[in-house]
């Protein structure tokens, strides 16, 4: 325990300093080595170690630490990351401080258990840890597919989320689609811990980016629906959707589970209502889009809303499910 205290009493201070406005300027007047031995005393007192906080911090020796390396490994995940606070230096001179040989490229890993962080940056080997707004992170050199299946197999059991493979200079963006991912799958009751990999999740972030966009293309396609009930709008885009994925009324009838008939009955009210249009590929481009990306953003909107339980909605989002499924969920 108090082998570890120092560097876990290092990250209290980096979070408070971040979140707490009064707290943040206490560097300018007090000594960062005095607050980092001020919170070790008090996490030593809270967890009954000792009675009450040493009165004084005894003289350390000048001596190299593990705890300067873990703060020089930090300077470098914020300066790989584009935190703002990072420090203004090279990148070689800062990874020469920490001590990590700079690799090529890079996957960003999202914890859900900070507990273990330590831990699994350890059995990953030349790994970086620290915090990105409060969330706990590392930066894994990709050594191509043999990586993947080390993660798979390290974080096994636990809640997290992998960014895709970057070269150095794109390392923020494999942190914040990570991030991105993990806020998108809430863990429900009763599931199992679930690993999350951006990879496998690329059209669903894509269609996700910017919900606006998404409302644009809903408004510039979908109008021809509006006058519809809600009940008529939902059964005709499902069909829409299935006839553009299937390319036929038979495929989409199969996707659907209804008879075939059904579908061309819905077709013929499609096609009155969108005419030549559904006859140009772009259209049907774009409409396959809007459709998925609304039906994606509603569902979002209820993992949101509900606290994380499974949604009643057309779609699980990060285990897309096919169209026939969203059918029977929508009782087609």
């Amino acid at each position: 325990m108090r082998k570890e205290l120092p560097t876990i009493a290092d990250q209290v201070v980096e979070v408070l300093q971040r979140s707490t406005p009064e707290f943040s300027v206490l560097p300018s007047t007090v000594d960062r080595e005095d607050i980092n031995w001020a919170v070790e005393q008090a996490l030593l007192t809270v967890l009954g170690y000792q009675d009450e906080p040493s009165a004084a911090r005894p003289v350390r020796e000048p001596v190299a630490t593990p705890v300067p390396i873990d703060r020089a490994r930090r300077n470098l995940f914020a300066a790989l990351t584009g935190d703002a606070c990072a420090p203004e230096a090279p990148l070689a001179e800062l990874a020469r401080s920490a001590r990590w040989p700079l690799p090529d490229t890079v996957r960003a890993v999202v914890l859900t258990s900070p507990g273990e962080a330590a831990q699994l940056a350890a059995v990953l080997g030349d790994t970086l840890l620290s915090l990105a707004d409060g969330e706990t992170c590392l930066l894994v050199p990709d050594e191509g597919a043999g990586t993947r299946a080390t993660l798979e197999n390290v974080l096994r059991g636990r809640t997290a989320a992998v960014g895709h493979p970057v070269p150095l200079g794109d390392t923020a963006s494999s942190l914040n689609w990570a991030r991105r991912l993990l806020a998108l799958s809430p863990s429900r009751p009763g599931s199992a811990p679930d690993v999350v990999f951006v990879d496998d999740h690329l059209t669903l972030l894509l269609l996700l980016q910017d919900e606006s966009l998404s409302r644009a293309l809903t408004a510039r396609w979908l109008t021809p629906l509006d006058d519809l009930t809600p009940r008529q709008s939902e059964r005709l885009e499902v069909t829409l959707l299935a006839w553009l994925e299937g390319g036929g009324a038979p495929e989409a009838a199969r996707t659907l589970q209804v008879h075939p008939q059904t579908v061309r009955y819905r077709l013929r009210q499609i096609e009155k209502l969108f005419g030549a249009a559904l006859r140009d590929p772009r259209t049907r481009f774009e409409l396959e889009m809007t459709l998925r990306s609304r039906r994606l953003m509603a569902n979002v909107r209820r993992r949101s809303t509900r606290g994380g339980r499974r949604a009643r909605g057309v779609t699980t989002g990060l285990r897309p499910l096919g169209v026939a499924r969203e059918a029977r969920v929508n009782g087609l």
